[in-house]
């Protein structure tokens, strides 16, 4: 299945027209006729069967026949709270590969080490749409604006919350042994050099649990995508 996206679809929603490069890309690119059927997702949960009635590379316009609410796949809440690293490749490939396996939102954290302290989300987001429709799902994920650490960590937290870090003078546990499953998580990680000590002190004074990734250090992103495997292990 060809999945499209349209964020203004709604339940009573008759009608969609696409924009011109995606009018061109159904029409000459993937050679769609009037009267075929496309998929689309409104990142909301619901999936829309529309025809072709216009099948114009300038401006398609297809007819909903259906709409239909699906269900969530996965019975958790995940929330990473992440560096973005210097690379914005290697950041956009955790983006993708998180929203593959499954994850509910993403903020982008400033940290006091953080090489990368200006952030444009716009093409993010673009990478988590794709990467939706690409693995056939119907939420989108929520991608937050940058905030600053001290600001982020100040908020009042009601999901199991965890902090991976690479100080070894506090006692870690492995993620998969301490989250309780079906629950809501909230997870920080930090950037390639680390959090600063004092921004670990802040996130063990609002309760943030430090967890270990094993024994290998390992890179922003590759981080990131472990606490979300996890996440998904636990559940299977």
């Amino acid at each position: 299945m060809q999945l499209f996206y349209n964020p203004d679809l709604g339940p009573t929603s008759k009608e969609i027209i696409f924009d011109k490069d995606e009018s061109r890309h159904i029409i000459r690119v993937l050679r769609k006729k009037e009267g075929d059927v496309l998929h689309i997702t409104n990142g909301k949960g619901f999936l829309f069967s529309a025809e072709i009635i216009l099948g114009n590379d300038k401006k398609c316009i297809a007819s909903i026949i259906k709409s239909e609410e699906k269900p969530r796949t996965r019975d958790y809440y995940l929330h990473v709270a992440i560096a973005p690293t210097k690379n914005n490749d290697r950041f956009e490939w955790f983006l993708e590969k998180a929203t593959e396996i499954g994850i509910d939102e993403i903020t982008p954290i400033i940290c006091e080490n953080s090489e990368r302290k200006v952030v444009k989300t716009e093409r993010f987001l673009r990478i988590v749409q794709a990467a939706m429709k690409q693995s056939l799902q119907f939420t989108l994920p929520k991608l937050n604006e940058p905030i600053k650490f001290s600001d982020f960590i100040n908020q009042d937290f009601t999901s199991e919350t965890f902090i991976a870090h690479c100080e070894e003078n506090t006692e870690k546990k492995f993620l998969k042994n301490i989250a309780t499953p079906n629950a809501s998580y909230t997870i920080l990680i930090g950037p390639e050099g680390d959090f600063s000590s004092k921004e670990i002190q802040q996130s063990l004074s609002k309760n943030f649990e430090p967890i270990s990734l094993g024994e290998n250090r390992l890179r922003t992103e590759t981080a990131g995508l472990n606490v979300v495997q996890s996440i998904s292990y636990l559940h299977q």
